[in-house]
């Protein structure tokens, strides 16, 4: 009786293993549910939606300027943050803040990349702590499932004509 029993244990111990790894590399490799919080990304992304964070654009380096990520923290490595890609590695970006007088312009260095939040009033973003390293995005964010009403894919940027152009 205690072989049987043990035998099936050994049994569920295995399924849950493989699973737990198909999870674990779905997760990894292919994507992720998020819930973002904080006001920086609104109105495109408000408080407590859900969204979908591919990864395999990160791994094949197809992040584009316009898109928004998921990206480690460059305060705080236990921390996620949701931010558009106003910059790519070469680009030259306008850095000012909003209550900022004179504009200043930064490139972005070899394998970085400057992210901003959408609602640029209230928002931390690579203004205040520079370029970021592409090392540290997660994914690409490429749909937003909750709240119902909003189900899709996400819209242009608000700030659209602050993308500048590689020259």
């Amino acid at each position: 009786m205690s072989a049987r029993l043990y035998s099936k244990v050994l049994g569920f111990l295995g399924y849950t293993l493989q699973y737990s790894c198909i999870a674990h590399c779905t997760f990894e490799y292919v994507g992720e549910f998020v819930v973002c919080s904080g006001p920086s990304m609104e109105p495109t992304i408000t408080n407590h939606d859900v969204v979908f964070s591919e990864r395999l654009s990160r791994h094949l380096y197809r992040i584009e300027k316009g898109d928004i990520v998921i990206a480690k923290s460059p305060f705080d490595p236990n921390m996620n943050i949701c931010k558009r890609v106003i910059g790519l590695e070469g680009d030259k970006v306008c850095t000012s803040g909003p209550s900022d007088t004179f504009k200043t312009h930064t490139f972005v260095p070899r394998g970085h990349v400057w992210l901003e939040g959408d609602n640029l009033q209230n928002s931390t973003d690579s203004r205040s702590y520079g370029p970021v390293p592409y090392g540290l995005i997660r994914g690409r964010v490429c749909l937003k499932l909750w709240p119902p009403h909003s189900v899709g894919t996400l819209t242009e940027s608000p700030n659209a004509g602050r993308i500048l152009r590689t020259e």
